[in-house]
């Protein structure tokens, strides 16, 4: 209902057509989410527990695939710049994940392309076997046609929605804002479907049922986006954003290994030949882009303004200065990518924390899978309160019109993630306690007598800070991005989540090389989780990223806002 209300409170008819389109982009964002998350927040178990995975090979199998999904927004976002609309790669994009779907549900309903069952619990029974050979390829098959289908829309539906409101005004840009953090809702929403309802089902009817739940969503996801098909604002494809870049950057180096020459009279020749092509028609230019002469930051760019030949080489001010913006950004991006390595954990080793301990609540069974429940529901709480109390109120108070910066609201989830790991290492160290003094209900193979609700204070910070810094580099990178790089710059967003992934993977492969020993054994190795030392690796973690917060700090500091549009 908030984001009903968000849409039409104080709305003119003049405007109502616009936040209708914004209501399909939300709703689109709620039913692909659920269909994602079911079965990523899922996963780990469904690769130990159905094709036979070690518990550190599922973990980096998950990571590696949420982490490709992410990465391939890249994609998704240079597409709708340069050739595409978000429009199109939206609809060729979920196209693609329903096939992904497809193929994992007609797996999971077949029990001849699975691994034959086994009890992995019976340590006199023989090992099970690994999925491998062409059941292994159909699984790798439709895992990452889902990747690649997800890739495509988190690199073009932020922008699409934000595309629909008007930036060249006070009011657009709050609502803009405004719609950056129901997108997060939305994100939270679908979740929240995905890590209750559907979980449960996978876990007590069948994965082929959760399977085919997401691929139901993903399918009705898209006559629900073409809803909003006559009244859609697109913007228009403005060639590679890469190109641009490194045009920029190749000219910048080859001039500078050329014979010096007078700058001044080169860079006055050149900055004539701004090129009004390369933004759509009536678009207000943000006034440091439409400076007929360079900035002074990054002033080895400037370079590029001064070479002639070849004539494919030459660049424009506004060029230049586009790509100065991007480098710029480019330091904050990668100060949140210690934060997601961080979130890689909510679904990997702490959902086989929790499927070690008592997931009980009265009399109702908790699927270890459904715990990011907590920050789920938190988000869907404090979004909207952030929204309409807190930044209003800090408005009034800095007088400002973003009340709390971009950058600030970044700053927040950083600090929240390093108390998140710290939470978890006490957390782990409480759970390792438990399984000394519970011998018996370790071999058995019963749960340990404690609750996971423990859990959820990880969970909790981790979610909170999510909030935080998705939300606030969303805004971030499409504010501060050059027109014809707004889907990339979005994009960059999710990429963080991608290399946040892919450096968890790193990590508990050098973590398990450099503790591992002929004396002793690796931290994060053996066939059970209660063989691990995580609590030194959460450790690790902790240290990791209050060093980041600080390395942030720094670039933040530093930085300085374009513009306002």
């Amino acid at each position: 209902m908030y984001i009903f209300f968000f849409f039409f409170h104080n709305l003119s008819s003049s405007h109502l057509i616009i936040f209708i389109d914004c209501i399909f982009v939300t709703v689109v964002e709620v039913m692909e989410n659920l269909a994602y998350l079911a079965n990523a927040s899922n996963l780990v178990l469904y690769l130990t527990q159905h094709m036979h995975f070690l518990p550190s090979e599922s973990a980096n199998s998950v990571t590696n695939f949420m982490g490709t999904a992410f990465l391939l927004a890249l994609v998704g976002g240079i597409l709708s710049d340069a050739f595409f609309t978000t429009y199109y790669i939206y609809l060729i994009s979920a196209v693609i994940e329903f096939l992904g779907l497809v193929i994992l549900t007609v797996q999971a309903h077949s029990g001849s392309l699975q691994p034959p069952n086994c009890d992995q619990s019976k340590p006199d029974q023989m090992p099970c076997q690994h999925v491998d050979g062409s059941k292994a390829a159909l699984l790798y098959l439709g895992l990452y046609l889902v990747a690649l289908g997800v890739g495509g829309i988190k690199g073009s539906l932020p922008a699409h929605g934000a595309e629909q409101l008007d930036g060249t005004t006070p009011h657009g840009r709050k609502q803009r804002s405004t719609f950056f953090n129901y997108f997060v809702f939305s994100l939270a929403c679908g979740a929240l479907i995905a890590v209750t309802l559907v979980v449960w089902i996978e876990d007590n009817k069948g994965w082929q049922w959760g399977f085919g739940i997401s691929t139901l969503a993903i399918l009705l996801s898209i006559p629900v986006f073409l809803c909003g098909s006559s009244c859609y604002r697109n913007k228009i494809p403005l060639g590679s954003p890469l190109t641009t870049i490194c045009k920029v950057l190749v000219a910048s180096v080859l001039n500078s290994c050329t014979i010096s020459r007078s700058s001044n009279n080169s860079i006055a020749s050149i900055a004539i030949i701004s090129s009004p092509s390369q933004f759509t028609e009536n678009t207000k230019l943000p006034s440091s882009l439409d400076s007929p002469s360079p900035s002074e930051s990054l002033v080895f760019l400037n370079r590029a303004l001064e070479i002639e030949y070849p004539q494919t080489l030459k660049c424009t001010v506004q060029q230049v200065e586009e790509v100065k913006v991007v480098i710029k950004i480019l330091p904050i991006f990668a100060c949140t990518i210690v934060l997601n390595c961080c979130l890689a954990q909510l679904s990997t080793f702490s959902v086989q924390q929790a499927a070690t301990m008592d997931t009980s609540i009265g009399t109702l069974k908790v699927p270890p899978s459904s715990l990011p429940v907590f920050p789920v529901v938190f988000i869907i709480v404090l979004a909207p309160l952030y929204d309409h109390v807190i930044v209003p109120y800090a408005r009034r108070l800095t007088k400002s019109e973003t009340g709390i910066s971009h950058l600030q609201r970044i700053g927040v989830g950083l600090v929240l993630s390093v108390v998140a790991m710290a939470v978890a290492a006490s957390v782990e160290i409480k759970r390792k306690r438990v399984v000394n003094e519970s011998a018996g209900s370790v071999d058995s193979g019963e749960p340990l007598p404690v609750t996971f609700l423990w859990i959820a204070f990880q969970y909790l910070f981790l979610g909170s800070a999510d909030l935080f810094t998705l939300a606030g580099l969303l805004e971030f990178f499409f504010t501060e991005a050059p027109l014809s790089m707004r889907s990339l710059a979005t994009s960059l967003s999710f990429a963080s989540l991608a290399m946040g992934y892919y450096l968890s993977t790193v990590i508990v492969s050098l973590v398990n090389g450099v503790t591992g020993g002929p004396k002793h054994k690796a931290w994060l190795s053996g066939s059970s989780l209660n063989e691990f030392e995580l609590e030194k690796f959460y450790w690790l973690m902790c240290a990791l990223s209050a060093l980041n917060f600080v390395h942030y700090v720094f670039w933040a500091k530093k930085y300085k806002y374009r513009s306002t549009t």
